[in-house]
């Protein structure tokens, strides 16, 4: 029963999340810790094999929320501790960590070969000051899905998005625009978008100073013109992103604002629905220009207190490579950061919308590149729900107060 028990305890122990309960490593041991993907680990054990025993990757999985996944990479980070080599960083993370000095930069072959023919858009969410501290691994952008039987062309506008959403309501048809405006990070994603698509900034470029400019006051027009327009269900203001792809898959939307990995969704779950719904960039602000959609995906950076820099650099080289990426793509639903994958045959089959995805990823949105990312999209998301009750001027002069609060360290942070 002592023996029994001693197990039980241990098990307990290394359910815990990031407890330190693999074999103990040696010098040739590459320690990932990175988020929950499906397939991730088949990828790891390609590099392992290749490796010829240089190094063996051991992939250890944060928790499966962004929030959890930085949280407990800040501890760790922060105390020094050198049981971490390679990591996968959120986009928006990538200043926060290289300020800090918890990440190394990617310099000579290394990083000439982190950016060769990785996409500009997923190269800048990975530098910070000019100097590049990560390694773009996938990408994501947002679509329109729209409903071809109900509406013949896709909405190049908000305002011509809300138009024909009050047109098929006039004439008893679905008509609801899913959305995801509940008040976390993926409103913050649609508004940067906003922001984005108007010419405007939130944040100065070299992330030191609150901007909102005219373009983030046009952005908070759109917000609330939609907000008050009747074009969605009463659950939007609670809504999440696969809320959002539910609420579509029940037939009484017209269209969706939402990644991709709601086409697959639609396949499984709704063919006959999945038959009449097409997809589109989204829709802009201004006429004629065309809109920008905020990048999502992850980064893989190595580690200021790693012992063993040179394995990880390689080992993260070997994980994001073209090949694992068009893995990833089609097994994971993960788009890629390398552009040349776009154009493999089996990306035209799992991915029917790569080319539209592709051609937003070559005009994106970006999240205020800033070491105080997190904070700054907490403020906002904050002062941006719900949508209806948007006062765009007054909205935007205490963004201007509470971003540089965020950006300097004050008031009330996650």
């Amino acid at each position: 029963m002592r023996k029994a028990r001693a197990v039980a305890v241990l098990g307990a122990v290394c359910a815990s999340v990031l407890a330190a309960c693999a074999p103990p490593p040696d010098g040739r041991t590459v320690n990932l810790y990175y988020a929950p993907e499906e397939n991730l680990q088949a990828v790891v054990d390609r590099c392992n094999e290749r490796a010829a025993g240089r190094y063996r990757i051991v992939y250890h999985k944060l928790p499966r929320e962004a929030d959890g996944q930085r949280e407990q990479m800040v501890r760790r980070l922060a105390a020094g501790d050198a049981g971490m080599d390679v990591l996968g960083l959120d986009v928006t993370w990538t200043a926060e960590f290289a300020e800090a000095g918890w990440i190394r930069e990617w310099t000579g072959a290394a990083q000439r070969s982190a950016s060769a023919g990785t996409l500009s858009g997923p190269l800048e969410t990975a530098t910070w000051e000019g100097r590049l501290y990560a390694a773009p691994k996938n990408t994501n952008v947002q679509l329109l899905w729209y409903r071809k039987d109900l509406v013949p062309e896709p909405p190049a506008t908000w305002d011509e998005m809300i138009a024909e959403s009050q047109r098929l309501a006039g004439e008893g048809k679905p008509h609801w625009i899913s959305f995801s405006g509940a008040q976390f990070e993926g409103l913050f994603v649609h508004y940067n978008s906003l922001v984005e698509s108007a010419g405007g900034r939130i944040v100065s470029e070299d992330g030191k100073r609150a901007v909102v400019d005219a373009g983030a006051v046009r952005a908070l027009e759109a917000l609330r013109d939609f907000g008050t327009a009747g074009v969605t269900s009463a659950a939007m203001n609670n809504a999440m992103q696969d809320d959002a792809r539910r609420e579509f898959e029940t037939g009484q939307a017209a269209f969706q604002l939402n990644w991709p990995f709601v086409y697959p969704s639609l396949q499984e779950n709704t063919p006959e629905l999945a038959r009449d719904v097409g997809w589109a960039r989204l829709p802009g602000v201004v006429p004629g220009v065309p809109s920008k959609s905020t990048i999502g995906g992850y980064n893989l950076a190595v580690s200021s207190h790693s012992t063993k820099p040179d394995l990880a650099f390689e080992a993260a080289l070997c994980l994001r490579s073209p090949e694992h990426q068009l893995f990833s793509a089609i097994n994971d639903g993960v788009p890629p950061t390398v552009e040349s994958v776009y154009e493999h045959p089996s990306m035209a089959e799992e991915y029917p919308m790569k080319d539209a995805i592709l051609e937003a990823l070559k005009d994106p949105g970006v999240r205020p590149v800033t070491p105080a990312a997190q904070n700054v999209s907490t403020v906002l998301t904050n002062l941006l729900a719900p949508v209806a009750e948007i006062d765009p001027a007054a909205t935007a002069e205490r963004m201007r107060t509470e971003v540089q609060n965020a950006l300097d360290s004050k008031g009330v942070m996650p």
